[in-house]
């Protein structure tokens, strides 16, 4: 049987970040070798790893990468169980190398590729927490188009901003902190672009209110027409107020260019 000195199983530690007591078993089953250890502690934890996929994976990142020709661009998240893990180095420099494969995906909501999910299986090992690969999407860009991003500050909210004509990255970049703080939330660029859902669901509150206060049902749905300009005025990006400057709207800071399209995510949100 092979001699299993400290610094092998210092060594198998630090690749694994798994106790010692753990390591030195798996070099006495490996009979020394290092890599066949730590591939036995990769099987057995994964398959451990895999009896606890229930657990909430309620905490993680999000993040924004831009290809450096301006080509792409891709936000993703990736969760975990805890906000410890979530914040670790490790676990950002995680989520920046999924960023640079989804990259090389095509454009759309991008599956996670055998390498993507190796990295994860690996994380999973190292932290001993359910990590997993919440949302990925990848944008090309086209002649004219820009990208502008904005990573929250506890990477929890990420904003990729889609813009064209006149504008830079840097005005993106302002108004893709406008859109992670501004109360309404944005549900679209413009008009035409919020959710019919929630236009039928907010205008039906309205004209409910209005019946309610004891107008008749033409009157209050008249009445209702006013009051879903200014509800589109709110919540649409291009005509919200920006927080920065009140006195100019969206459309005005990014003037003469515009933007036609934008992604706003956060930790736990559904798909």
């Amino acid at each position: 049987m092979a001699e299993i000195n400290a610094k092998d199983v210092m060594k198998l530690r630090n690749a694994t970040g798994l106790a010692m007591m753990e390591c030195k078993k798996a070099l006495t089953e490996a009979d020394g070798d290092p890599e066949k250890a730590e591939e036995l502690l990769r099987k057995k934890l994964k398959g451990k790893m895999e009896k606890r996929s229930d657990r909430a994976a309620g905490e993680g990142r999000v993040t924004v990468k831009v290809a450096g020709d301006n080509s792409s661009a891709v936000i993703i998240e990736l969760k975990a169980e805890t906000d410890f893990t979530a914040k670790n180095d490790n676990f950002g420099e995680t989520i920046d190398k999924l960023a640079e494969l989804a990259l090389a995906q095509p454009a759309g909501k991008v599956e996670p590729t055998p390498e993507m999910l190796e990295i994860v299986d690996n994380i999973k090992v190292t932290t001993g927490e359910n990590i997993s690969i919440g949302r990925i999407e990848k944008v090309d860009t086209a002649e004219g188009v820009v990208f502008g991003s904005y990573v929250h500050h506890d990477n929890k909210t990420a904003v990729l901003l889609i813009g064209q004509g006149d504008v830079n990255d840097e005005t993106l970049r302002k108004v893709g902190m406008h859109v992670t703080s501004a109360v309404p939330r944005p549900l679209g660029v413009s008009e035409d672009e919020i959710p019919a859902d929630m236009v039928e669901k907010e205008k039906a509150f309205r004209i409910s209110q209005a019946v309610e206060s004891g107008k008749p049902q033409e009157i209050a749905e008249k009445m209702v027409e006013g009051g879903m300009k200014k509800f589109f005025a709110e919540v649409a990006l291009l005509e919200q107020k920006f927080v920065m400057d009140e006195s100019q709207r969206i459309k005005d800071v990014v003037a003469p260019g515009t933007i036609t399209q934008f992604y706003r995510w956060s930790v736990g949100e559904e798909a």
